[in-house]
Parts: structure tokens; C-alpha cells; sequence
């Protein structure tokens, strides 16, 4: 029975696999920041040593986006440099390492989906970190190990686009949201079920890269007004342009992952976004 390492478990898609993870043969340590320093590499060896574990699934990351641009020092350290002692110890140790990625290591500059091989362009902080963790893991290639990519995610659990949403729509008679912002959410659920199902069939010497997402295409503006739709409120979504809702940090304007790659590896099928957004809201008690 293998026994596998969640970092970030507390964050969207952690929860989600801790959820999910019921279901699925293996002994699990679900840690966050306080129970496992991450950017310690004799923690995670002591971690590792003591669990026996032959397994890590890194979804531990500083996902706020426009306050690393001020916090440069703290993103890299964890998005780029504790990555970097994840993939040496899952080297030295021979432990299958899943990591978890972003679009925004793109330039989103692109005008058709992403492929895996395409060059990447961070535009932000956060996407030069994480790219910097990318490549890392690249480098040092621990075997049986993948990165994957995704996009706009969103969980039951957590902070995310659809509570905010939800939150603004009862309170708020409108909103403006961004029109020109083009790609697909992903619900965190989805993706822990990918993660899980594929790991017995991860089987590489050379790490390999993967995209994930919902299927289909939409901007944010779409996003917001599917969820107003379910949720059955009367909050009217107004779009805008990006150049109307400045932030610190640059965001990709046009970021649609192609997932063919994983869908033929893993012979896997990806669901439709609203569909997606059905379950996420049926389980939150939003869809009326």
C-alpha cells in the first residue's frame, strides 16, 4: 500500500483530494505549512524517512497572485526553491512526485490552446516562480514523477472566483467582471480524481508535462453570469476590459490548455465546465 504525501492540504484542490482520498488505496498524510515546513529539506527528509513515503502529490504553493509582486523573496521560496528540495529528495529517495502547476507560466499572448511544449513567457511574479519550480523538477527529473498545469481554479473548499461571486451577488444588485480574460476554470474535485486515478499508471523516466482543465471556452464575464444563472440570483454582471480593472500583477488574456496529451496517456475523460459548476454549486447549496 503506498503511502503518499499531500502538501498543501489545507488549500482548494488539498481539501478536494483529502475528500476524495476515502476512496482510493493508499495511507495518506495530508500536511500544511505548520505540520510540515515544505522549505526545511531536512523536514521533508524526517517526513519522508519516518511515513515511509513513496508518493508526493505538491499542492502547496503562494498562490496570491498580485501580492507577490511585492512578496518576490517569499513566492520564490516557496514556489521555486522548496520545489526544487521536493524534487531532490523524490530523486535521492525514489519517490513519485505529482506537482502542481499553472497557466500563467504562459504569456497568454497565444491565439490558439496551449500545448505542453509551447514556449513559455511568465508576464507575473507568481508565473515566474512557479515556471522557476517547473523547471526544477525538469532538471533534476526524478523518475515516475509529472507536472501539471492548470487553470482558474475553484473548490468548494477555500477562497475562489465562485464564492466571491456568490457573495457579491447577494449583496449587490450588479458587477462589473472581465470580458477579454479567455480560458476554462477547473473544479478542484475534477482534477483530485484525475490525480488519484492516474497515479498507478504514472510510469516515466523522463518527468513529463500535462495540462488540465474543464473542458470548453469562456471569459470570466461568462464565468460570472453561469453562476448567477444556477444560484438563481438577480445580480446583474456588466463586462469590461481588463485596461478598467487594473491589478499589480499582469494576468494571462488568453490562457485555454489543451488537454489532449493527458486524455490520450491516461485515457481519461475531462467534463464540460457547466457541468462542473452544477456539481460545485449542488454541493454548496447554491443551486436553486
Amino acid at each position: 500500500m503506498p503511502n503518499i504525501l499531500v502538501t498543501g492540504s489545507n488549500g482548494q484542490l488539498g481539501s478536494d483530494i483529502k475528500e476524495l482520498s476515502i476512496n482510493y488505496n493508499g495511507n495518506f498524510y495530508f500536511t500544511n505549512k505548520d505540520q510540515l515546513d515544505i522549505t526545511s529539506k531536512k523536514a521533508i527528509i524526517d517526513f519522508c524517512e519516518k511515513n515511509k513515503i513513496n508518493i508526493i502529490i505538491n499542492c502547496a504553493a503562494y498562490t496570491a497572485v498580485d501580492k507577490a509582486e511585492s512578496e518576490k523573496i517569499l513566492a520564490d521560496k516557496i514556489n521555486h526553491r522548496a520545489v526544487k528540495k521536493l524534487a531532490n529528495i523524490s530523486e535521492a529517495k525514489d519517490i513519485k512526485l505529482i506537482h502542481i502547476s499553472t497557466d500563467y507560466v504562459f504569456d497568454g499572448l497565444n491565439y490558439k490552446p496551449y500545448i505542453e511544449e509551447y514556449q513559455t513567457n511568465p508576464k507575473s511574479v507568481y508565473g515566474k516562480t512557479k515556471l522557476d519550480g517547473e523547471l526544477e523538477v525538469l532538471r533534476i527529473n526524478p523518475k515516475n514523477s509529472i507536472i501539471i498545469r492548470t487553470s482558474w481554479i475553484y473548490s468548494s473548499y477555500g477562497t475562489n472566483f465562485v464564492k466571491t461571486m456568490l457573495k457579491l451577488g447577494y449583496d449587490r444588485y450588479e458587477l462589473d467582471v472581465i470580458f477579454d480574460q479567455i480560458g476554462t476554470p477547473t473544479y478542484g474535485a475534477d482534477l483530485a480524481k484525475v490525480i488519484l486515478d492516474i497515479i498507478p499508471n504514472i510510469k516515466n523516466r523522463k518527468v513529463e508535462i500535462y495540462h488540465y482543465s474543464n473542458e470548453g471556452v469562456l471569459s470570466w464575464y461568462d464565468f460570472a453570469k453561469e453562476i448567477m444563472i444556477i444560484s438563481k440570483l438577480e445580480c446583474n454582471i456588466n463586462p469590461i476590459e481588463t485596461k478598467n480593472y487594473p491589478t499589480p500583477a499582469t494576468r494571462p488574456h488568453y490562457s485555454l490548455l489543451n488537454k489532449s496529451k493527458i486524455k490520450k496517456d491516461f485515457n481519461i475523460v475531462i467534463p464540460y465546465w457547466k457541468d462542473s459548476l452544477n456539481e460545485c454549486l449542488k454541493k454548496m447549496g447554491e443551486k436553486k
